[in-house]
């Protein structure tokens, strides 16, 4: 008789799914399903917050930015219906101030898109209070820099003009480097 992996839930787990990136959502679906979790899935804010309520999952993928709002506003939801519900946000605009913020709500970990499954599941399945390895390789200089814009980006509430003030730089700079991707 064949054992599974330790990252691998000995018994399915009921996983909610969301995110609004169609093609991703269904390929790490197929992926977590391939590793025992029982996955729903759902593409918006309102549709988790429907599924959450009558599934009241043991795990939950969340994508941060959704069409309809930001998926840290489902971690109370999720929460209520199940304390010790296991949340992963997944985003691909990645900073300090949002990880921050999806720790506080609740969730249990914060990784960059696109995640690895394997990343996703070790998470997911990570017993209470083990910490994640320390990175092999620190940020550069330009991930420094790109981080502390962000996280100022998010206090001035994502407004452009008030952070490239406080920032003192010019907006259009400040635009040009919002809408590129985080430097590794």
């Amino acid at each position: 008789m064949a054992t599974a992996p330790a990252s691998v839930p000995t018994e399915a787990g009921t996983l909610l799914l969301v995110d609004d990136d169609a093609a991703f959502r269904q390929r790490l679906a197929v992926t977590l399903e391939r590793r025992g979790f029982a996955v729903t899935a759902a593409t918006s804010v309102a549709e988790a917050k429907l599924a959450a309520a009558t599934l009241k999952p043991q795990f939950a993928v969340v994508d941060m930015r959704l069409g309809d709002g930001n998926g840290l506003d489902l971690v109370p939801d999720l929460r209520a219906g199940r304390p010790d519900v296991r949340v992963v946000m997944l985003t691909g605009y990645g900073n300090l101030a949002t990880a921050v913020a999806a720790v506080k709500a609740g969730a249990v970990d914060y990784l960059a898109k696109p995640a690895d499954p394997d990343d996703i599941v070790r998470a997911l399945t990570a017993e209470e209070g083990n910490r994640p390895e320390a990175p092999a390789e620190p940020m550069s200089a330009d991930r420094v820099r790109w981080e502390h814009i962000q996280r100022v980006y998010e206090l001035c509430e994502r407004n452009v003009s008030e952070t490239a003030r406080r920032l003192k730089m010019h907006r259009r700079t400040l635009q040009r480097i919002l809408a590129k991707r985080s430097p590794r």
